[in-house]
């Protein structure tokens, strides 16, 4: 959506507006003293009352979603106008099935990354990972925690989003076969429509981090646990990484008895993992999680901390060269900017001001500035 609207003509829109219909629909919550409007766009002028604006703005975008139009709301030059845009043809759902495939080759791939791990801390032949005692050890120790966080994280934006009523998709897992560390690329979901307002940007970014941030507490307590009751010896040739974890971890770790030549558990790597992408995931920048977040709290503003965030990356390439990698992927995938609600006007209430703090602390106790060593 461009930021100026110019070339308006005062013309009768046409098709596909029904301008009989927008003109009923806008008027009835939103007195309006000029319309305009181009081939593509129709543009009210508009009173607003700011106490009623969030309620009697979602009515409209509820109503005129069924119609196939999308408003969005915005103040410029002392004005608010509300422009309508045709939404655009929705492309055919696709099935349930390809979730249900691409999961269970998740659950595959990352069964075999846990049968490695099992294998590479035993010392035995690459080859017993197809042996049953492998692949079950790597399955419940490795594949079920890590897919659990990844899984509830991405529910969570899902179910966030419904309440919000954003059409969005169940999660696609991507599987990553080994050598690979983690046998996936992790999970995503679709959103098909606009976030509506800043309440609901704020709350679809923060419930994927939050949800797997809390099942990622107890898999790494358990993994903790399991290094207690049943230490692993590393093996003789030796570790040549060794993971330096949060201050969550750190934390964690002060509260169980661990031997200092422990090697890290497979539950306890997917505890470890999970909290480092919940890390990742809440970096403000473009359209990661944390930079839902950013855009809800900081508006337009949100850009600058995109860049903060590259050039902090940047700085700590000198301690882990990982983070270069990843400031260059910011830069030119996942971009400095991200786009406005539909409703960037209505304020964020009290709750969700402490919300964004909350979501602030995990981030500090998650991020790792130093993940690996060697």
């Amino acid at each position: 959506m461009a930021d100026k609207w110019n070339n308006f003509e005062q013309i009768p829109v046409e098709p596909p507006f029904d301008t009989e219909l927008l003109q009923r629909e806008v008027g009835q919550r939103f007195p309006f003293y000029d319309m305009k409007s181009n081939i593509n766009t129709v543009a009210f002028f508009c009173r607003i009352d700011e106490e009623t604006l969030e309620e009697k703005f979602e009515s409209l975008r509820l109503m005129l979603s069924e119609k196939h139009y999308i408003p969005m709301i915005r103040f410029e030059h002392g004005e608010h106008i509300i422009y309508i845009v045709k939404k655009p043809e929705s492309k055919k759902k696709k099935s349930v099935w390809i979730n249900i495939v691409l999961l269970v080759a998740t659950v595959f791939t990352t069964t075999l990354a846990g049968a490695l791990q099992w294998i590479d801390i035993n010392q035995v032949d690459w080859i017993n990972m197809i042996s049953f005692s492998y692949l079950w050890q790597g399955f419940i120790f490795f594949s079920v925690p890590l897919l659990l966080i990844l899984g509830v994280h991405e529910m969570g934006h899902y179910y966030a989003s419904k309440k919000h009523h954003v059409d969005a998709s169940l999660p696609y897992f991507i599987p990553l076969p080994p050598p690979f560390l983690l046998g996936t690329f992790g999970a995503l979901i679709s959103t098909r429509e606009p976030i509506p307002n800043r309440k609901a940007l704020l709350d679809i970014g923060i419930a994927g981090p939050l949800c797997g941030f809390l099942v990622a507490i107890p898999i790494s307590l358990i993994g903790f646990f399991l290094m207690q009751q049943h230490p692993l010896a590393v093996p003789s040739t030796g570790a040549n990484m060794v993971l330096l974890p949060p201050l969550l971890l750190q934390w964690m770790g002060g509260l169980f008895s661990i031997p200092q030549n422990a090697i890290i558990h497979p539950t306890l790597f997917a505890g470890w993992v999970g909290i480092f992408l919940t890390a990742v995931n809440l970096l403000p920048a473009g359209q990661l999680d944390g930079g839902h977040v950013a855009r809800a709290v900081l508006k337009e503003k949100h850009k600058y901390v995109s860049w903060v965030v590259i050039f902090v990356l940047a700085g700590l390439s000198f301690f882990y060269t990982g983070w270069l990698m990843f400031a260059i992927i910011i830069l030119l995938f996942i971009g400095t900017q991200h786009q406005p609600p539909l409703n960037e006007i209505t304020r964020l209430d009290t709750r969700r001001k402490l919300l964004g703090l909350a979501i602030l602390i995990i981030f500090v106790l998650s991020f790792a500035p130093i993940p690996f060593a060697a």
